[in-house]
């Protein structure tokens, strides 16, 4: 079973947003029920990021993932999710801006 971790600015950030967007926390959960599913595999849209200097773990951004919060807000809407998957681990560390509209 994959462990998911929460930094602690993702944290603080997630609960000013879900004042504004009520869905965030159901969204978030769904997220990562769907991303268990996929690994080592990534999600549809996901990408990684390159150009991080030292950083030994692999850093994605899920982009265009569904808040129901955004809905009818436009098509480029949602939650860009930033995590670092260890595959020797079987751990997820989800990072920090997690919704920008676009």
């Amino acid at each position: 079973m994959t462990e998911f971790l929460q930094v602690g600015e993702f944290q603080k950030e997630r609960k000013k947003l879900n004042k504004k967007y009520k869905s965030l926390n159901d969204d978030l959960k769904n997220f990562c029920e769907v991303l268990e599913v996929e690994l080592p595999n990534h999600l549809r849209g996901t990408v990684q990021i390159s150009g991080l200097g030292g950083v030994k773990v692999p850093m994605y951004k899920v982009r265009h993932f569904r808040c129901k919060s955004l809905k009818g807000k436009g098509s480029r809407s949602g939650i860009r999710v930033i995590y670092a998957y260890e595959r020797d681990e079987d751990k997820v560390n989800v990072g920090r801006n997690i919704l920008q509209k676009r």
